[in-house]
């Protein structure tokens, strides 16, 4: 056909070029132009179909080889199939019907040309489409040509090749030369579920097909291993069978791990018609090692029950299944070679199951197991997750002295678990704290990381004693130096109870809000910052009053901004709320935790509601200590000061009524002022504080930090700190922005606490 159109245009150009060399009508030029400039245009769509004719012939050798190949590795794999693929020659190629073109060189030639493309066309299409089944029924899948349509089609050879794995391309050129195309007979397993019956091919998918492909989107999408149980149901149910039995291992989440003994199974789900009453199959098994169930599940193909061991298989089940008129196929459901559990398939009527249904099974087997899969590690990385989260966050707050905390914290959702959200209380010398609150933008992994590499810097540089605006500097380097795409906010306070003031500097945080004994409730206006990370921003500190019975609320802005609410119409309802709050607790014991529900609940609603950020709240009551509890004298570095420090003391303990604890309480405070005094040239401090404990604190000038050592028998020096260690409750040392405080605590008889005792007029410096 190709050579007749070259035939046509040759003799159509002749005809032209005669005429032009003798006077004609230039209409009747052109008539012949434009016919010749047609058998041309229908010599090139000649040309491209036959090409893609060629196309589709090698696609579906292709598909032909991989379809041998994946044969053979099912037939050694399963065992179930046999060799019996028959040689048969080439089917003659009765799509590409002959065409004739007519002997006449005239315009009705040329139309039975467009005649013959169109079926041709037609032809290729429907080969075209069968291949393309074949390769989908092979899970190759040939993406279409970019632009093809009816009229116009490209070569999709390349898409098949890009489609198909490396093993068929790598052998592809040794067998289309010569080998035929594999045939498609009674014998070949994926006949029964794919081919189609007659001599064309049923574009209309099977049912099989469509079953295999409703699987894999239902149960892959599965989020738990409920809805994966469901999934498996509705793809088998009623079309491939009456009722499906899962059973999984208990439990599920340890099913990778070796198990000595018998295997315990417990059953997940049981689906089916209402028209067959559904099996009473227990509701756990144990599957002992040698038995016929066993060597079922240890199989990695379906069985279709019928011989000898599959009956007995099913009686390890339930002894009325194998006895009852049901087909049945047990499917073992194996991930990474080991078993997850399995499930059976249960047919009731004439027709039995066969090799294809057990195709089918084993397929939707497959797919269960990837779904069961994708929620076990999906359940895997949220526990992940959530100890990584754990463990960056407190689990419980310091309480420092004069100061009561409680703090709330949840995820933004309870599918992401975790967040940048993070708080923290850090004793300080002087019996101060330090409230801190910050939030890293995002939500995913990275924020939680950032934000306890942030966590553990604000511990680092609350060591220093820096005023809080220095924090919040020394802090924004730190993100700087971890990448500039790390963003956070941070609201730093650092509450004094002996002068009951509170200092505080803001990052770009929401304000707190600071209610005060009387009932009113403020947002401080503490400046706010750039945030963390920005780099080059200046920070300000803030001090206000902080009496006894005030309290302090911080939050993130998860707590106050929705989608439905803005930021500052969510911090107008949290202080209205906190103050609520404060007003119905009021009395002598005020419960913290409560406080917390109580400003949270109408902020938030319940706990279940769908949460867009997480939220983090740090609730504080400031009791202070009062000022007969404090006592503190400035000493000369001097010889004198440790016996000056030891009367001083003795004085402050019998005006607490603390005489019991004088002798102790002078040693310690003799070898602290002993060494102050003699590693430092300026005046020092000491300071008793009566809370719960017995505090004392030595402050010097000194940067240098003593460290404890265990003397030898014969030193004369260096044995202060080890009797320090050996009887105070605590101790330690701290860096001062002028120096050091070396400090300890003593344990207070509970007779002598200053609850129980009556307010007495302490010592005065």
């Amino acid at each position: 056909m190709l050579g007749q159109a070259q035939a046509k245009v040759l003799e159509l150009t002749r005809r032209i070029d005669a005429l032009r060399s003798v006077p004609q009508s230039p209409a009747g030029i052109d008539r012949l132009e434009q016919t010749r400039r047609r058998a041309e245009s229908q010599e090139r769509e000649l040309r491209t179909q036959l090409a893609r004719a060629d196309s589709d012939r090698q696609q579906a050798q292709a598909v032909a080889n991989h379809a041998a190949r994946r044969i053979q590795e099912l037939e050694a794999e399963l065992e179930v199939l046999k060799a019996k693929t028959e040689n048969a020659p080439r089917p003659p190629d009765e799509a590409l019907p002959a065409v004739s073109l007519p002997p006449a060189p005239d315009e009705t030639g040329l139309d039975a040309v467009d005649d013959t493309l169109e079926k041709v066309r037609a032809a290729l299409d429907l080969e075209q489409e069968a291949v393309q089944e074949a390769a989908e029924d092979l899970g190759i899948g040939i993406a279409p040509a970019a632009g093809a349509d009816h009229g116009s089609r490209t070569i999709p050879g390349q898409a098949l090749t890009d489609a198909l794995p490396r093993s068929a391309l790598a052998t592809e050129s040794q067998t289309q030369a010569s080998g035929p195309l594999l045939p498609t007979t009674a014998h070949n397993p994926l006949t029964p579920p794919f081919a189609p019956d007659g001599p064309g091919r049923d574009p209309a998918p099977s049912p099989n097909r469509m079953r295999l492909a409703s699987a894999a989107e239902t149960i892959a999408a599965g989020t738990s291993i409920e809805e994966v149980s469901a999934a498996l149901g509705r793809a088998a149910v009623p079309d491939f069978a009456d009722h499906v039995v899962l059973y999984l291992r208990d439990p599920l989440e340890d099913y990778d791990t070796l198990t000595f003994g018998a295997i315990r199974l417990a059953r997940q789900h049981v689906g089916g018609q209402t028209a067959h009453p559904p099996p009473a199959v227990p509701e756990a098994l144990a599957v002992p090692r040698g038995g016929p169930l066993a060597e079922v599940l240890g199989s990695v193909r379906t069985v279709a029950v019928g011989d000898p061991l599959s009956r007995a298989a099913l009686a390890d089940i339930d002894a009325s299944l194998a006895g009852s008129r049901a087909h049945a196929i047990i499917a073992p459901l194996h991930s990474r070679r080991m078993l997850l559990g399995c499930a059976i398939l249960l047919r009731y009527g004439p027709t039995p199951y066969d090799e294809s249904d057990q195709l089918v099974a084993a397929q939707m087997a497959t797919h269960t197991v990837l779904g069961i899969d994708q929620v076990l590690l999906a359940q895997r990385q949220a526990t992940a997750i959530m100890e990584l989260q754990r463990t960056m966050l407190p689990d419980s707050l310091a309480q420092p002295t004069g100061i009561r905390l409680a703090f709330r914290y949840l995820p933004a959702t309870e599918t992401a678990r975790v967040g940048g959200d993070w708080y923290d209380s850090i004793s300080l010398p002087g019996s101060r704290a330090a409230l801190v609150i910050g939030d890293v933008m995002g939500h995913a992994r990275v924020s939680a990381a950032i934000m306890g590499q942030l966590r553990t810097s604000v511990q680092t540089l609350s060591g220093l004693d820096l005023p809080p605006h220095e924090v919040l500097h020394h802090l924004d380097e730190q993100a700087q130096r971890l990448g500039p795409s790390h963003l956070a906010t941070c609201l730093y306070a650092v509450y004094d109870p002996v002068s009951q003031r509170l200092a505080a500097a803001n990052a770009g945080h929401p304000p707190p809000i600071l209610l005060h004994p009387d009932g009113r409730a403020e947002v401080l206006q503490v400046p706010a910052g750039a945030p963390i990370g920005v780099g080059g921003v200046d920070y300000q500190t803030i001090e206000v009053d902080a009496p006894v019975g005030a309290m302090l609320l911080m939050y993130t802005d998860g707590l106050v901004e929705t989608r439905e609410r803005d930021v500052w119409s969510g911090i107008e309802q949290a202080r209205e709320q906190a103050a609520a709050g404060q007003r119905a607790k009021s009395g002598d014991v005020f419960d913290l935790e409560s406080f917390c529900d109580d400003v949270m609940t109408p902020l938030l609603g319940t706990a279940e509601r769908w949460r867009e950020d997480d939220v983090a709240l740090l609730a504080a009551r400031f009791d202070g200590i009062a000022p007969d509890d404090v006592a503190h004298w400035p000493l000369e570095a001097t010889d004198r000061a440790p016996r000056e420090a030891r009367t001083l003391t003795r004085d402050a303990l019998s005006r607490w009524r603390l005489e019991e604890m004088t002798e102790a309480a002078e040693l310690l405070v003799s070898e602290l002022v002993t060494n102050a005094a003699r590693h430092t040239s300026q005046r020092l401090t000491l300071r008793l504080l009566r809370t719960d404990v017995l505090r004392c604190e030595v402050l010097d000038d000194e940067p240098s930090l003593p460290r404890a050592r265990r003397p030898e028998s014969l030193d004369e020096a260096g044995r202060g700190l080890y009797l320090v260690n050996r009887i105070a409750r605590r101790w330690g040392v701290s860096r001062l922005s002028t120096g050091k405080v070396v400090w300890f605590e003593l344990a207070i008889p509970d007779h002598r606490r200053p609850q129980d005792l009556a307010a007495d007029p302490g010592p005065r410096p």
